[in-house]
């Protein structure tokens, strides 16, 4: 059986890359009968997706100068 530290690895890695068939058998196996590994895992796409949203309001919002509260605009 995989071990934690392997499979909080493999859950940060596959959030950049594809993981091989063989590691991502491994890593559900894993989830489904470690439950702080899927907790963690949760966590790790939430962080993931949170940065990517981040991301993308810098993206829209670049070359817009920034608002100021003493602004009556």
């Amino acid at each position: 059986m995989m071990m934690c530290k392997e499979a909080t690895r493999l859950m940060s890695r596959q959030l950049d890359t594809s993981l091989t068939f063989q590691e991502k058998l491994s890593l559900k196996l894993h989830l489904a009968m470690c439950h702080a590994c899927s907790r963690c895992n949760q966590q790790f796409r939430l962080l993931h997706q949170t940065g990517r949203h981040f991301e993308i309001l810098i993206e829209r919002h670049a070359g817009t100068p920034p608002h100021r509260e003493d602004d009556k605009t």
